[in-house]
């Protein structure tokens, strides 16, 4: 019953032919929590329609870390809004299986909105303590975040090295680069003011000098 089921509302997605109608679809599919139909809602990503995608994403969240694998395979180097939300779900589920693609995404994808998520996934991704790469790997993109071109990205980046230092044991000389950083971004020399601001707090909350 239930594979009818979700054959059922897959069929409904693909003679859906406005957006309303692909909403409901969609939200119909996602309610399933069908692990399979993890690869139709990964597919609505690529439909350039916030409103679905969102619904999608949302569905794939609830399915839990288990569809990780599936995401890690499914970035599409064409099309940039798709490629935001796998990396928006990604780092919802602060899986550790996706510090590869979230940190290869900071680097290297031109989207700052994928950039921002990926900073964003990085600070809270779940690395064990005792994974001391990982976590020297996260901080150094952090530090990376914080320097990008785009300020959301940086505001990001000042949240991301707060919930490292807050929250992880992080080596000392890497301590000193994030102080170091966020007191620039907290400084005259950071043209934002939100993310002055968002430095600011952030020193606040580490009880940095």
């Amino acid at each position: 019953m239930a594979k009818a089921d979700l054959t059922a509302a897959v069929a409904r997605l693909e003679q859906a032919t406005s957006t309303p109608e692909l909403v409901q679809a969609t939200r119909s599919l996602a309610s399933l929590r069908d692990p399979d139909a993890a690869e139709t809602l990964i597919k609505v990503l690529g439909f350039n329609n916030p409103a679905v995608a969102s619904v999608a994403s949302e569905g794939l969240i609830r399915l839990g870390r288990s569809i990780v694998p599936r995401l890690l395979v499914s970035m599409d180097a064409r099309n940039y809004g798709a490629r935001a939300w796998v990396v928006k779900v990604l780092a919802t589920l602060h899986d550790p299986r996706g510090l590869d693609l979230l940190e290869h995404a900071l680097k290297a994808d031109i989207a700052p909105s994928v950039r921002r998520a990926a900073t964003r996934g990085l600070a809270e991704l779940e690395v064990n303590e005792e994974d001391t790469d990982s976590i020297r790997r996260c901080c150094e993109s952090l530090l990376l975040a914080g320097r990008d071109d785009e300020w959301v990205v940086r505001y990001a980046a000042a949240f991301g090295l707060e919930q490292r230092l807050r929250n992880t044991t992080v080596p000392d000389s890497m301590v000193h680069q994030a102080l170091t950083l966020l007191g620039q971004l907290a400084s005259s020399s950071e043209s934002v003011k939100v993310v002055r601001l968002r430095a600011q707090l952030a020193l606040q909350l580490l009880n940095a000098p």
